[in-house]
């Protein structure tokens, strides 16, 4: 008996070393942890069950028979982060570039089944070269097995992605597919195609970080939601992230404990400038509302004009959706009315509440957004909301317009309550573009047409430029004063806290994709 444990105590060896020491060396040369190192940074102490440490390839082409790893390139199976049960995997760039094999593939199927089942988070820690080619056929259906499971799961438990170094070809699409993906700045990338396969199909010059560098996912595509500094930082990220979700679509976020005191933020009556057209932070509203220093914004810095992330308001966790008036004055255009869609439906698939603070003159104008489908993406945002059933509240601090009025949480789509700031005007259009359209006539016959149409504006500004025409409708729900604003949130969520609605019957809706 002791000869057979000595046996099994060398092969877990052997799978704990992965390619060996020379790799593993280069691997902290280039600043990158272990698949190990990661999954022991990301656990809670001493909670992680590995699943497969002994799998090997198949292959026995190209002298592959004579390169056996155990674990063949990926560390999979389930722990606690934070004492919530969650499964992971890690692919191990010591082994054969962390490439994807038949068996590497069913590694990771196999706990996405699991998660499934049980009903746990997913995260996966990317480090791979791609493809196995050596396997040929057999490492594109390992792909294809995962890609399938994502979707399955998709909506059912949270599935976190982080990109600690290549994602390259089809690899990307599990990623694409899955609720966020976090990349580490400098050390990670994700393309399709390569450099190599640019430069000679369209003859550009393009580094990997260029091409698909955290930078240019986080600022160009939105591919990414979150950057990290380093493989540290982005495990902090990832368990951050989960803090705010449940464990699955059945499940509700956690609740800290909070004892309510006096919540009034008297800084918030000061930070809406008296002129309409001048510009402010949004996010100084969102931290004047939420409980201090709980704010995780998601794309901070893709489609800048709107402002989504991750808080807790009296330790409740909350989504919130925002215009912001210092980029685009807060317009919405394809890419912020995408990135918002994609957000609330987030939420909503995982029961976390949404607060949404309107600042909005409308949908951004111009050819390049007519002609880049501003009027499908725009829906999309549209859709998002008027289908999610989670706790939704909304704040109009300023701007209300237009269409973009209907379509940012509107009592009309059927929000659970809006509040306004005194400081609110909901109108079709601003003041002085109304009055140069209804008064066109009397402006143009006016001795002094400058005169008149400054008259006309705060004409028609005293009737329409304030949520009082809007409240009296019930079309709002309470004119607030902004220090209340915390208090009143915290009281309508709690309100809010067993809705429930049911959808009509369907197999699913057709979002304008």
């Amino acid at each position: 008996m002791t000869e057979k444990i000595d046996t099994l105590n060398q092969k877990l060896r052997e799978a704990y070393l992965g390619g060996g020491e020379a790799r593993i060396e280069k691997q902290h040369k280039k600043g990158k942890l272990t698949a190990r190192e990661r999954i022991h940074f990301l656990m809670d102490e001493g909670s992680f069950e590995e699943i497969g440490a002994l799998v090997i390839h198949r292959t026995k082409d190209f002298g592959m028979e004579k390169e056996v790893y155990y674990g063949d390139g990926v560390v999979t199976g389930y722990g606690t982060v934070g004492g919530r049960l969650v499964y992971v995997f890690a692919q191990d760039f010591t082994v054969f570039g962390g490439s994807l094999s038949e068996t590497h593939a069913e590694k990771i199927c196999k706990i996405m089944d699991l998660a499934m089942k049980v009903g746990a988070p997913l995260i996966g820690l990317n480090d791979s070269g791609g493809a196995r080619i050596q396997e040929g056929v057999r490492s594109l259906g390992g792909y294809a097995d995962i890609f399938y499971r994502n979707v399955m799961a998709s909506g059912v438990i949270p599935q976190i992605s982080a990109i600690m170094g290549p994602c390259a070809g089809g690899a990307v699409y599990s990623p694409a597919m899955t609720d966020f993906t976090i990349m580490v700045e400098n050390s990670s990338y994700m393309f399709v195609t390569g450099p190599n396969v640019v430069k000679t199909v369209t003859n550009e010059e393009v580094t990997s970080e260029e091409l698909g560098g955290a930078s240019a996912h986080s600022t160009k595509s939105g591919v990414t939601h979150l950057t990290a500094q380093n493989d540290i930082d982005c495990i902090q990220q990832v368990k951050t992230l989960l803090s705010f979700l449940p464990q699955n679509c059945e499940d509700k976020p956690a609740k800290l404990p909070y004892e309510l005191g006096d919540e009034t933020r008297e800084k918030l009556g000061t930070i809406v400038p008296p002129s309409a057209n001048q510009p402010y932070d949004m996010r100084e509203v969102i931290e004047g509302i939420c409980d201090e220093e709980t704010f995780f914004e998601i794309h901070k810095d893709y489609a800048e004009n709107i402002v989504v992330g991750y808080a807790r308001l009296a330790g409740r966790s909350i989504g919130i959706v925002a215009n912001q008036p210092i980029s685009l004055a807060g317009c919405l255009d394809v890419n912020s009315s995408k990135k918002a869609a994609r957000f609330v439906r987030t939420c909503d698939c995982f029961n976390v509440p949404l607060l949404v603070l309107v600042d909005v003159p409308g949908f951004l104008p111009g050819t390049d957004q007519e002609w880049n489908a501003i009027i499908t993406n725009g829906a999309k945002l549209l859709y998002a909301f008027s289908e999610a059933t989670v706790p939704r509240v909304s704040v109009i601090t300023r701007k209300a317009y237009g269409g973009a009025y209907d379509v940012m949480n509107s009592k009309h789509i059927e929000a659970d309550m809006n509040f306004a700031w005194p400081s609110a005007e909901i109108a079709v259009m601003g003041a002085k573009g109304a009055s140069e359209i209804i008064f066109r006539k009397e402006i143009k016959a006016a001795k002094d047409p400058v005169a008149k149409l400054a008259e006309k504006e705060a004409e028609y500004a005293e009737k329409f430029a304030n949520p009082y025409s809007a409240t009296e409708r019930g079309f709002v729900d309470e004119v607030i004063l902004p220090k209340n604003t915390r208090r009143k949130l915290i009281k309508a969520f709690s309100m809010l806290e067993n809705k429930t609605v049911s959808l009509p019957k369907k197999k699913h809706g057709n979002i304008p994709l």
